[in-house]
């Protein structure tokens, strides 16, 4: 039960810190005080806190173009993350990088990518040179409903199914590839049902349950630890804003997004619900996570505020050719 109740407490404090998290940085964007692009995780923080709570800092994870809460999930830390989306010299990428390309290998986050579905290949390989080295490490790809129509998704399956790679592809399905529903560019239901092609299991599962993402994904990962390959989850869920910040959705039914911003949907509230009726915490109990939340966000925005701009001299420093 003690177990339980602090997994439980945990996965909120990591959802309640994406959450807050990408609030700020929305607002952020919004009053000009940073360059790029931002795709928001509003929504979706369920499957990047329930999938990581199950690894080590040892495995990989890959990220996509909507990676803040992948990275955060996974350990990154919000100081380093809001000083690259300001393209600040101190940021993970020494401000080159951006929204869509923060990294740090040392916590086995392997790069956030502005390419669709180009993570897929990526977390392939790693998983690859896990089994080589005889470690047991895995690596998560995380990809979106659009990605999975992608060549890089069916070329990554098919090799990790048959090397019995240690790898976990976890399909955000959101139900939009940018502004295209899903309906429209799949002729399937549920993307976990292409995993039947390569011969390895595939379960579609409730993409705001907390719980069920990390049991799923505890499973997954025991398997690929194991040695006996990969396994495709696919998470239901909703993007609360556009594809990008100054997308306004329209493409959206209203009452759609209505009822998947209700409580009844709503990942985080979900979440209060049960550790409440549990009596795993009570509102002032929340309310202090999200106050501490909200500090460190603060500290992490004053943090890139007052960090120095990359020198233009370093402008092809870190940058490879071949």
């Amino acid at each position: 039960m003690a177990e339980k109740k602090e997994q439980l407490l945990e996965m909120y404090k990591t959802m309640v810190r994406i959450r807050t998290f990408e609030k700020e940085a929305i607002d952020l964007f919004a009053a000009g005080k940073f360059p790029g692009f931002v795709h928001s995780y509003l929504g979706e923080e369920a499957i990047a806190t329930g999938v990581c709570a199950n690894l080590k800092d040892s495995d990989y994870i890959c990220s996509t173009h909507r990676g803040h809460g992948h990275l955060i999930a996974k350990g990154g830390k919000l100081d380093l993350m809001m000083a690259e989306l300001y393209g600040k010299s101190t940021g993970y990428c020494k401000g080159k990088g951006g929204s869509m390309h923060i990294a740090d290998v040392d916590l086995g986050i392997l790069g956030a990518n502005g390419i669709v579905g180009a993570g897929m290949p990526i977390a392939t390989g790693a998983a690859f040179a896990c089994k080589y080295r005889k470690t047991d490490n895995v690596a998560i790809a995380f990809f979106g409903d659009g990605a999975s129509d992608r060549a890089t998704f069916h070329e990554s399956l098919n090799l990790a199914s048959i090397w019995k790679l240690p790898v976990v592809f976890v399909c955000e399905n959101n139900g939009w590839a940018i502004s295209n529903s899903q309906e429209n560019h799949q002729n399937i239901t549920d993307v976990s049902d292409r995993a039947t092609a390569y011969g390895i299991p595939g379960v579609s599962i409730d993409g705001n349950d907390v719980m069920a993402i990390s049991e799923a994904a505890e499973e997954a990962i025991k398997r690929a630890r194991k040695g006996d390959g990969p396994t495709l989850i696919e998470c239901k869920t909703w993007r609360h804003r556009g594809h990008f910040e100054g997308d306004p959705g329209a493409y959206k039914d209203p009452k759609d997004q209505e009822e998947w911003l209700s409580d009844a949907k709503d990942a985080l509230v979900r979440v209060e619900k049960k550790l409440i009726e549990l009596k795993y915490a009570n509102k002032a109990d929340l309310d202090k996570v999200k106050a501490d939340a909200q500090t460190e966000v603060d500290a992490a925005v004053k943090f890139a505020e007052q960090s120095p701009d990359p020198d233009p001299s370093e402008v092809l420093t870190d940058v490879y050719t071949v």
